[in-house]
């Protein structure tokens, strides 16, 4: 148990958005739980658990057993998979397997419900429980994206936001969505931002906007509610 300090579930620690996610937010007094299938960096309050999201069940049952009945002040659902081919001229719908397509759905979402089902307890423990998941701009209306399963897996996490915050409305617990557009993933959190939008040319977000955005909704009070974020960056117009 964590007395001192807050708890955190994040999925997605071993590169990107969810490494600079651990590397950013919590404080040396908090403990986090880190999910990936590779290994994350070594961190002093990080307990790695090794999971491969696109085996639901597997997975979910393996973060219960490490968590047990802990509480979870934060939980980030930080997992997209895309396409082969995806974000280029080469994408075509038509070859798309059904493999492919079931891990992608699998991943995306199915674990992302079961593992909010199988946590709610946790999260109700906690004084101020916030979930962020971590959606994309090809979740929302009007995008210009072909690529049909990964857009359908990110418009279905909005529909996860919009029911989860019903269901535990009475428990005070805020229930946000991020949807961001390209992040410059490439380069790390420590990276000056003046750097990232030069080398970039404002096409791609800055890691660090989006844990100021993360912050934000984790600072908030219980008696509010940041239902949703929508973070393209400045010359993308996707959206």
């Amino acid at each position: 148990m964590n007395s001192s300090g807050k708890n955190f579930l994040i999925y997605g620690v071993s590169k990107g958005l969810g490494k600079a996610i651990i590397q950013s937010i919590p404080e040396s007094s908090d403990v986090v739980y880190g999910v990936s299938r590779s290994a994350p960096i070594k961190m002093a309050n990080l307990n790695w658990i090794e999971a491969d999201l696109s085996s639901s069940e597997a997975s979910v049952h393996k973060i219960k057993e490490v968590i047990n009945n802990n509480k979870i002040d934060v939980l980030i659902y930080n997992v997209g998979i895309w396409e082969t081919n995806a974000f280029t001229e080469d994408y075509d719908f038509e070859k798309i397997s059904s493999l492919e397509i079931n891990q992608m759905i699998n991943t995306n979402i199915s674990t992302c419900i079961q593992s909010l089902q199988a946590l709610l307890n946790n999260l109700k423990a906690s004084d101020n429980a916030k979930v962020i998941l971590i959606g994309s701009t090809w979740g929302v209306e009007n995008h210009n994206g072909k690529e049909l399963i990964f857009s359908a897996t990110k418009f279905a996490l909005r529909g996860i936001a919009e029911s989860l915050r019903e269901i535990l409305r009475n428990d005070l617990i805020g229930v946000s969505i991020l949807n961001l557009g390209y992040l410059a993933t490439e380069y790390e959190i420590d990276i000056p931002v003046d750097q990232v939008l030069k080398e970039t040319d404002h096409f791609l977000i800055p890691l660090a906007d989006v844990i100021q955005a993360i912050k934000f909704i984790i600072s908030t009070s219980n008696g509010t509610c940041v239902k949703e974020i929508l973070m393209p960056a400045m010359k993308d117009t996707n959206v």
